[in-house]
């Protein structure tokens, strides 16, 4: 058999469904505006919230991490040791967080499968809401623990979950603080008290809540003032923070069980020292102000109730994440090129990412949009939605 048949099968099935994409090939860094092709090209999809990525400090930091360190770590940390840098942006982030530690990975993704994997055994209950990041639901497959899905939010039937499973030797309740497709918040304090009241643990993703919930984008569970009562925070460095990577933050204990037992620690070379570096001082730069967190949701809220005015379905959001909900997916699709090639760039997103009839192109505002770009965002929207229908 020639496996690329099947291959060229699918890409083709994709092709007629019109959710066969390119990959776009960008002439500058992440940035507000972008160039693309030769076009000045208005970023509207990037997850770079609060403009770190060319913060002077930033650089300035990543630059003198490769004068002192180089450009690599050389291992793993548990074959050759950690670096100092490694060891000062975890401690950093345990202040900032609010925990007793945490522990870096390579990146966000593999912060859940090396966290979920290693906290769950054959005898222990994740109970995860369907709508969970695609991270999330990997981590859960590597486990032997039972799973249950509970319906989005729907605190009832956690609720009825957590009392059927009462038998199982650990339940972990699995949450995004921020729902990345949505744009919606977890109801978290009504899931800590029903995890308290049946002694289960609460698992929180801050993906897209870290830079953008919480004081100075501490994340979700300082939204809420739920210091001491959320067990296992998951952020990442990928998105607000501005460069790659993530960690998990929690008990000293769980740092150290996760050292010897997760396996994308045990098996990847840590972060290059530029990047541990860069993250050390985007944290810096959070702690000292909340300038940046502000500006954006202004931003966001704005941008928001404009699209709602111009008849746009923004869906469940109440975050920078905005997805305009359009269903079809080839429909959805031909919007996100019509878009780009009005100079806004926003990607269309359908199945399998989200349901067949929920295609969405999603926007995500950031600090560093100025009126002037959101107000372009605005009447190019504005003019192809009335192309399409849509307002």
């Amino acid at each position: 058999m020639n496996y690329l048949n099947d291959l060229a099968a699918d890409i083709e099935g994709w092709k007629r469904d019109g959710r066969y994409r390119t990959i776009k090939v960008w002439e500058s860094g992440s940035d507000t505006w972008m160039n693309l092709n030769g076009r000045k090209i208005l970023q509207m999809s990037s997850n770079n919230y609060l403009g770190l990525t060319h913060h002077p400090r930033l650089k300035q930091a990543a630059i003198a991490a490769i004068e002192k360190y180089g450009v690599g770590s050389g291992s793993v940390r548990t074959i050759t040791g950690t670096l100092d840098i490694h060891e000062q942006l975890e401690l950093e982030l345990a202040a900032f967080k609010g925990t007793e530690a945490a522990l870096v990975f390579q990146s966000g993704f593999t912060t859940n499968q090396g966290a979920l994997s290693s906290i769950l055994g054959a005898d222990d209950v994740v109970i995860s809401d369907e709508l969970n990041h695609a991270s999330i639901i990997d981590g859960i497959r590597l486990t032997k623990a039972s799973r249950k899905i509970f319906a989005h939010k729907d605190m009832n039937q956690l609720e009825a979950v957590l009392k059927e499973t009462q038998k199982h030797r650990k339940r972990v309740v699995v949450t995004d603080g921020v729902f990345s497709m949505d744009g919606d918040i977890a109801p978290l304090p009504e899931i800590v008290q029903l995890a308290e009241a049946y002694d289960a643990i609460v698992y929180v993703d801050d993906a897209h809540a870290s830079g953008v919930l919480g004081k100075n984008g501490k994340g979700s569970t300082d939204h809420f003032g739920l210091h001491g009562r959320v067990h296992i925070q998951i952020g990442t460095l990928s998105k607000a923070i501005g460069a790659v990577g993530g960690y998990v933050a929690g008990a000293q204990l769980l740092k150290e069980h996760l050292i010897h037992t997760a396996r994308p620690f045990l098996f990847s070379t840590s972060q290059t020292p530029a990047v541990a570096a860069t993250c050390l001082a985007a944290i810096q730069v959070l702690r000292e102000s909340e300038d940046l967190v502000t500006q954006l949701w202004a931003n966001a809220n704005g941008f928001r109730s404009e699209l709602q005015r111009l008849g746009f379905d923004t869906g469940a959001s109440e975050t920078p994440i905005i997805p305009i909900i359009i269903g079809d997916p080839a429909q959805t699709m031909r919007f996100s090129d019509r878009l780009l090639e009005e100079g806004v760039f926003a990607q269309g997103i359908v199945y399998p990412t989200v349901a067949m009839d929920k295609g969405r192109v999603r926007l995500i505002v950031t600090a560093q949009h100025t009126k002037e770009d959101l107000a372009f965002a605005l009447n190019s929207l504005q003019k192809v939605g009335k192309e399409f229908g849509l307002v």
